[in-house]
């Protein structure tokens, strides 16, 4: 529960104190966070062993009163549940057909102090070339060959299948840029390819000038670019471990 619990804390703590209303029903953010979670759950499809669909769209409704204090964050508060949805995603091991949506909807039919989650799954738009599936035993990458990130004269090795950047502290790996959602963009390895997967990101992510629908397929000298932030991504030699 540590990271979920986090994520809450953090959804209380930030814009609770919009949705302080005079009357006694009021709709709290963490209330819908657990039902987006819910609703992630019960919308799955499963494929095949090991690969299930869930939801990436969320379209809450709000009443009159409960919209228009969720309005003042607007898109600060529909960031961090997007966040959650991912989070949730990823402990589930859920497959997503696009990045994560959120949108805030006035309905008058909805009374004060409840809502209503529409979750649906969208593709990438149509024309963008999706990645292939994964086959069940990927390839495994050049032994000569490591997949590392240029980031502002660092470079950071991937060593890992999945990697998280973003504004955050808890991200794989930090960026500090106001323009910079804080789970930005993830960087997912399947054998040798490489893919950018947007998360749902305010500003957007680009790789070589064209935004990232859905994801974005990386290979050598690509470049990554979000807020003001760009990353290349590079294969080089990999040493070859020996006895001295």
């Amino acid at each position: 529960m540590g990271v979920v619990d986090n994520v809450e804390r953090g959804l209380e703590k930030l814009v609770t104190s919009v949705f302080r209303g005079s009357g006694s029903a009021e709709v709290q953010p963490v209330e819908i966070a657990s039902q987006l979670r819910n609703e992630m759950d019960n919308r799955t499809l499963t494929l095949s062993e090991g690969r299930t669909l869930a939801p990436n769209s969320f379209k809450i409704r709000l009443g009159a009163t409960d919209f228009e204090r969720a309005r003042q964050w607007g898109a600060t508060l529909a960031e961090e549940l997007c966040d959650v949805a991912v989070k949730h995603a990823r402990s589930q091991q859920y497959t997503l057909q696009g990045p994560v949506s959120v949108s805030f909807n006035r309905d008058e039919s909805t009374k004060a102090g409840s809502f209503t989650i529409d979750a649906t799954m969208e593709k990438p738009a149509a024309g963008t070339a999706a990645p292939p599936k994964a086959p069940v035993a990927p390839p495994r990458a050049p032994s000569n060959q490591q997949a590392v990130l240029d980031i502002n004269g660092q470079r950071y090795a991937l060593n890992a299948d999945s990697v998280v950047l973003g504004r955050s502290a808890e991200a794989d790996i930090p960026i500090d840029d106001p323009g910079v959602s804080r789970r930005h963009v993830e960087i997912v390895r399947d054998g040798a390819r490489a893919w950018a997967v947007d998360l749902g990101s305010t500003n957007g992510s680009y790789v070589n000038g064209q935004r990232v629908q859905g994801r974005e397929e990386l290979f050598d000298g690509s470049i990554v670019a979000m807020g003001r932030t760009r990353i290349t991504y590079r294969l080089v030699a990999q040493r070859t471990g020996g006895s001295a």
